[in-house]
């Protein structure tokens, strides 16, 4: 059964059905049902029912079910690992070691944070009036999550969500449903009420275009390309709804000359081929100083050729599939059309024998290409690094923000003064030092420019998934209030 509405799973009325391949071999793995317009009604009803009580829950309440959910997660890591490694095409340690236990660490986050749902204090702003802030939830909300990392973006948009004490209705994609729908279980065991998290299986012009329009939703969260954001935006300006987008990105890597040449390396080798260069935050634009330029590339290039594509099941195995046959077919174009104006240092090519049967490509390193060139414009999504020169500051961090995208940059030197004009001059919404990737549940997570606005992850995204209510009291007890001679006069009284 491939939907979860109202606390149980259950078929799409729709009867569409599709399937779930693992991108490393291409064999199905599950057979799922495609949910269309009365699926996504049924939910959004189930969800708008569901908001009166778990909004007005005590935030203990809240948060004693996510910390359950917390626990059940924990116990059940390995079966969301094996899930999610074969529907993602992950490596099983990158699941086991990253995806997974940061999935766990969120709920446990969001289980303390939804009991600190903080406005400012009472106080008198007006000598007659005593003001306070209240933040209070939205309502229903529509989200949708992507493909690349399919559990731990469901629960970027779950937890805040219902920690605030919203409802929601997660349309994961329809490549990677599968722990969304197994999460929305574990939830529904731990204490999370029936209504509270439905989850959807079905396309983006079946499912995700109806519950972005959907009149009882309050609320869509969409994480994605910048192409599809857009259309997000009209569709929620149709009923003015509030808007969360977590879009594409083109991150840049700079070297400055006083690097750790080795830590760099190592760095952009991590930064880029994490999930197989499918983040959003992937380091793809390696912009280093002339002076460490060669032995720069040089260096990831012998290290991209120890790098192990082997079956996602292989502990041993360092790089996986990309999702899908299309998706490598459309990276492999890109560095194709790129090899008439840049180097292939090394990669390029789709691997035979034993990996022909899975979406695999290889790790690629794309030198000199001009800053105009697609390559370095365009978003590739898959294991490919850009690198070219520059030779001051100042064009460091001029070529660092010659892109539309904001989501995340890294800056590597030992000059804590350079370090810091960097953080600072660099356009994203996260910039590391010395280091590409980490990411932590206190922080948050999110872009400017065209990658989008609002906060996954930390107290921020409360912001995102509630409202900010004044309430203000008289403290006269009087009729006639001072202000109101402004708009009339009381008559005298003898």
């Amino acid at each position: 059964m491939s939907q979860f509405i109202d606390g149980k799973r259950c078929e799409a009325i729709s009867g569409r059905t599709g399937v779930v391949r693992d991108p490393s071999n291409g064999e199905v793995i599950a057979e799922i049902t495609l949910a269309g317009p009365e699926d996504v009604d049924k939910a959004v009803q189930a969800a708008r029912a569901a908001f009166p009580s778990w909004s007005n829950a005590a935030p203990v309440d809240r948060s004693n079910v996510l910390t359950t959910l917390a626990r059940l997660l924990g116990e059940h890591a390995e079966e969301f690992a094996q899930l999610e490694s074969r529907q993602a095409g992950k490596p099983i340690r990158l699941a086991r070691e990253f995806d997974i236990p940061g999935t766990v660490d969120n709920v446990a986050f969001f289980a303390g944070a939804a009991r600190n749902l903080e406005g400012k204090a009472s106080a008198e702003y007006s000598a007659d009036h005593t003001s306070s802030i209240r933040r209070e939830p939205i309502g229903v909300v529509g989200s949708i999550s992507p493909w690349n990392y399919p559990l731990q973006m469901a629960a970027w948009k779950i937890l805040p969500a219902i920690a605030a004490g919203n409802t929601i209705v997660l349309k994961p994609s329809e490549l990677t449903p599968l722990t969304s729908l197994l999460f929305a279980e574990l939830a529904d065991e731990a204490g999370v009420p029936a209504g509270v998290i439905n989850v959807l299986t079905g396309s983006g012009a079946e499912c995700g275009a109806v519950l972005l329009r959907h009149p009882q939703v309050d609320m869509v969260s969409f994480t994605g390309s910048t192409r599809v954001g857009r259309t997000v935006l009209e569709a929620a300006a149709t009923s003015a709804k509030r808007v969360h987008l977590e879009l594409g990105g083109k991150a840049p890597f700079v070297v400055f000359d006083d690097a750790d040449l080795e830590a760099a390396i190592h760095g952009a080798v991590a930064g880029s081929l994490i999930n197989s260069g499918q983040d959003c935050t992937a380091a793809t634009r390696a912009i280093v100083h002339r002076s460490r330029y060669a032995d720069f590339v040089q260096g990831v290039a012998d290290l991209f050729g120890q790098v192990k594509l082997g079956p996602t099941a292989e502990e041993s195995t360092d790089l996986g599939p990309v999702i899908s046959p299309t998706h490598r077919d459309r990276i492999a174009a890109m560095v194709d059309r790129s090899r008439s104006y840049a180097r292939i240092v090394t990669g390029g090519a789709i691997p035979g024998g034993d990996l022909a049967a899975g979406s695999y490509y290889q790790p690629t390193l794309i030198a000199d290409a001009g800053k105009t060139s697609e390559v370095i414009k365009e978003e590739i999504f898959g294991p490919v690094l850009c690198a070219m020169p520059f030779d001051d500051d100042d064009e460091a961090i001029t070529l660092a923000n010659d892109t539309p995208y904001g989501l995340a940059a890294s800056a590597w030197t030992r000059d804590v003064y350079r370090a810091l004009k960097a953080t600072k001059q660099i356009r994203a919404g996260c910039v590391w030092v010395n280091d590409h990737i980490p990411i932590i549940s206190e922080m948050p997570h999110g872009g400017m420019k065209e990658s989008g606005f609002g906060k996954d992850m930390s107290g921020y995204s409360f912001e995102e998934y509630t409202v900010v209510k004044h309430v203000m009291f008289d403290l006269t007890g009087t009729a006639a209030k001072g202000w109101h001679r402004t708009i009339f006069t009381y008559p005298q009284v003898d």
